[in-house]
């Protein structure tokens, strides 16, 4: 008997029958994303899947095309309703202070992905990651390599140092705040040494606040500031109470890095936050720095 008959009549394929039927072409990765901090954003352009970005967060500035797409959130707030018109598949979040985001947004039925990556090995887990989430694991795969190469290129230049400099990199200026983890790793790789090292396991900014006496007592040859979203204000850490006395005040070595472009747990830190920070302390230890391994974007003019 013709099982694909039914009373001589010819019976209708299922749903399942026309899925199988085309299944190589079937795209079942999400369209539409929203991405919340620019970490995500940066990697899916990186892709060449930003045509899946649908709204983005507002303080995108990378890459800068991204400017144009429709900005739903800041940091640690968002707009919903707006978001909710954007009929996104998925929205892409990141950390802990973006909690209240997230819990508002799937109560309203949405579907999310938070990463918390807080490493160098946790930047590349999260690119994989939203690689095989929109189905370019090779491409995903491609970009970790070109991206741990370039990172094997600056920490091989920093051998060549005479000495690493002691390292002081603050991330806010009140309250004074330091050591997270990707960017003290990134200041080692690049030849430096991180004078808190037992902070960067240590997640929460608010368990990271560094009495300014302690910096005082550890002495660092260079500081680098990136205050996020704020111009950093250099005479301002000069004339902290104590701070004269240190190293690398008497010798003028005071730098910034946009945040932008280090404070962002993404591809931004690893390709260009860590030249500005090789090209700093390579600076103050009399090094030329390789062309191919200069910063290509607008970096603090003292470092040149």
């Amino acid at each position: 008997m013709d099982s694909s008959k039914i009373n001589g009549k010819t019976k209708p394929h299922n749903n399942l029958d026309r899925l199988n039927s085309s299944i190589d072409q079937l795209d079942v990765y999400p369209k539409r994303i929203i991405c919340l901090t620019e970490e995500t954003t940066e990697t899916l352009y990186l892709l060449g899947e930003d045509s899946r970005i649908v709204g983005v967060s507002g303080y995108t500035v990378r890459p800068k095309e991204a400017r144009s797409k429709p900005r739903v959130s800041g940091f640690t707030h968002a707009n919903l309703e707006k978001i909710e018109r954007l009929k996104p598949d998925i929205v892409l979040a990141f950390s802990d202070l973006q909690a209240d985001i997230t819990r508002d947004l799937i109560k309203k039925g949405l579907t999310l992905l938070t990463f918390n990556q807080r490493s160098i090995n946790g930047i590349f887990e999260m690119i994989q990651t939203l690689g095989n989430l929109v189905g370019k694991e090779k491409k995903a795969r491609k970009l970790v390599n070109q991206i741990f190469v370039g990172l094997a290129d600056i920490q091989a230049s920093a051998r060549s140092f005479p000495r690493r400099p002691r390292v002081f990199f603050e991330e806010w200026e009140n309250p004074l705040i330091s050591g997270i983890q990707w960017v003290e790793e990134l200041v080692e790789l690049a030849g430096g040494v991180p004078i808190f090292p037992e902070l960067s396991q240590k997640q929460l900014g608010k368990d990271r606040i560094v009495d300014p006496k302690k910096v005082i007592s550890r002495d660092p040859e260079v500081i680098i500031a990136s205050w996020c979203g704020v111009k950093v204000n250099k005479s301002k850490i000069g004339g902290r109470p104590g701070w004269s006395k240190l190293s690398a005040i008497r010798q003028g070595h005071i730098y910034e890095i946009k945040s932008a472009f280090i404070l962002q747990p993404g591809p931004a830190a690893l390709i260009e936050g860590v030249r500005q920070l090789h090209a700093i302390l390579a600076k103050v230890v009399g090094i030329k720095v390789s062309t191919k391994l200069k910063s290509e974007e607008l970096a603090d003019p003292l470092i040149t």
